[in-house]
């Protein structure tokens, strides 16, 4: 059917004749499937068709809103591209794609180095024995400065003192490492 010919049936149709409306969903539907899929065919087969329905859904409501003195054939280019749209926006970013043809590409978690703890220890070892109890039992252990402070019989602010000391101590001997 030509153009002319759908906006005949569509007038008729928007004019109370359900046998016209019917015929004019019918034989648009083929170009609309053809139109969907071109735009939005990295969707999908079944979100294509999910599409027409949508685009077909759409006409019907707003079928008012043609004007019958104008082209049909933009009207419905417009509510088929924004239905694609709409279905690129509800997807997001996401791709779907299955692992099982990826698995040996993808590299594996690396996990905790395991020399870490021996060269922090390490640095560690370089501290006087006092910052280094510390830094061990509030930056290893998990200790808190109030029971370390405890535990060691200093003040709260005396640790805290000494933690910082300590710190920036080994950030200059990592400097120095690093070089």
């Amino acid at each position: 059917m030509t153009e002319a010919e759908w906006a005949a049936l569509l007038r008729a149709a928007n004019g109370g004749d359900a046998r016209a409306y019917g015929r004019f969903l019918h034989a648009i539907t083929p170009m609309l499937r053809g139109l969907v899929r071109a735009r939005g065919g990295s969707l999908g087969p079944q979100t294509c068709e999910d599409i027409v329905q949508e685009v077909l859904l759409a006409i019907h409501l707003k079928r008012h809103t043609w004007r019958s003195d104008a082209p049909l054939r933009p009207w419905l280019y417009a509510i088929a591209r924004h239905k694609v749209i709409d279905a690129f926006r509800a997807r997001g970013r996401h791709v779907d794609l299955p692992l099982g043809d990826f698995a040996e590409l993808i590299p594996a978690d690396p996990g905790p180095d395991p020399t870490e703890a021996s060269d922090a220890l390490r640095m560690i070892e370089r501290l006087d024995p006092r910052s280094a109890e510390i830094v061990k039992a509030i930056g290893i252990d998990g200790e808190e400065i109030a029971e370390t402070s405890r535990r060691l019989e200093m003040t709260e602010g005396a640790v805290r003192v000494v933690l910082h000391r300590a710190f920036k101590r080994l950030a200059a001997l990592r400097e120095r490492h690093i070089e």
